[in-house]
């Protein structure tokens, strides 16, 4: 019995804190945002921004084409970083914190760190 209760608490102690780790900080940030066509034409590798914009389409391997209205960019996308509280489509906008890849030969691209729904 004690066994059972020991169990039972470690895994309600697990749970509150994955369920707390899942929080997100959603205040301000020094990180600038950015639109696709001052990035391709002023950032530097590496440099971090926020984009705000849809993603209008996949184009296979976590790649996705990204836009906002001034242009569009691939942007990079691993799985877990999709939201699970609300689905995303191409009339949904986003912002994505990453930061720009910058290819000196290819194309260039934006690495997602975070996804967030405004």
């Amino acid at each position: 019995m004690k066994r059972i209760l020991t169990a039972t608490a470690l895994t309600l102690v697990l749970g509150l804190a994955a369920a707390g780790a899942s929080a997100q900080y959603t205040g301000p940030s020094a990180v600038p945002v950015m639109t696709v066509k001052a990035l391709q034409a002023d950032g530097k590798d590496d440099q971090q921004a926020v984009l705000r914009g849809k993603i209008i389409s996949s184009v296979g391997d976590e790649r996705y084409l990204f836009s906002d209205g001034t242009g569009q960019m691939k942007v990079k996308i691993k799985a877990k970083l999709w939201p699970a509280q609300k689905p995303v489509d191409a009339q949904t906008t986003v912002e994505l914190v990453g930061e720009y890849d910058k290819e000196l030969i290819g194309e260039s691209h934006f690495d997602v760190k975070e996804i967030r729904l405004p």
